[in-house]
């Protein structure tokens, strides 16, 4: 069984896959994080809202500059050529439709493609950030999210119960056990991970959707 770190890396690891050459993506905080240490052998752009654009991995322990970190206030490197902007200049990008794509975590999605992830009621948080601006400005939207909650409730719902980031908003769902689209409004269940099943997937996904004829098996090694 996959413990949770190794569950966080599986997402990374496959979220980064649909980065494609020449992309400009946006990296949300949490697990979205991870991502920019698995795009190998593609020249991508990796931007983060609190103003740094060609972001590379997370540095090594020591190597840390303290002056360098994302919107979710982890330490990051920049790779030549990066640049620095205030946040008028970064929400300017991704309001004006120059971010291709961004992955970002999510708490709750709908089976129509409704999208929670800012709000939690009666938990501290930091506030809605850079995530209604991204949702709803940048051209394709990735949730990367563990399927459960830490007590094993159905993150992908029938319809979100936690206030809303954007309607209608996301394009695929990754998580450690299934890739999900969403296609003319409809949910639509594209891979599942070796190491799962359909039945174990129904047990824990609450919103309707449909399983892909040509639904794909992901091979995965139980260590991420």
């Amino acid at each position: 069984m996959l413990n949770d770190e190794q569950r966080k890396i599986r997402i990374a690891k496959r979220a980064a896959e649909e980065i494609l050459d020449g992309m400009v993506v946006n990296l949300g905080v949490g697990i979205p994080t991870l991502v920019a240490n698995y795009v190998t052998g593609r020249k991508v752009y990796l931007q983060s809202e609190n103003g740094i654009l060609n972001i590379g991995p997370y540095p090594e322990p020591g190597q840390e500059d303290c002056e360098l970190i994302n919107a979710g206030r982890k330490h990051v490197t920049v790779l030549p050529g990066a640049s620095f902007f205030d946040s008028a200049e970064s929400f300017s990008q991704i309001r004006g439709g120059h971010i291709g794509c961004t992955i970002i975590g999510g708490l709750q999605v709908s089976q129509t493609g409704d999208l929670a992830n800012w709000l939690v009621p009666g938990k501290d948080v930091l506030g809605v950030g850079g995530a209604m601006d991204l949702v709803v400005g940048t051209a394709k939207v990735i949730i990367a999210t563990q399927h459960t909650t830490k007590d094993g409730v159905a993150k992908i719902i029938p319809k979100c119960t936690l206030p809303l980031t954007a309607k209608n908003a996301v394009d695929m769902i990754i998580t450690e056990y299934a890739v999900f689209h969403f296609e003319a409004g409809r949910l639509i269940l594209n891979e599942i991970t070796s190491d799962t099943t359909l039945e174990e997937i129904a047990a824990i996904t609450t919103a309707k959707y449909t399983v892909s004829p040509r639904l794909k098996i992901r091979e995965e090694s139980q260590d991420a």
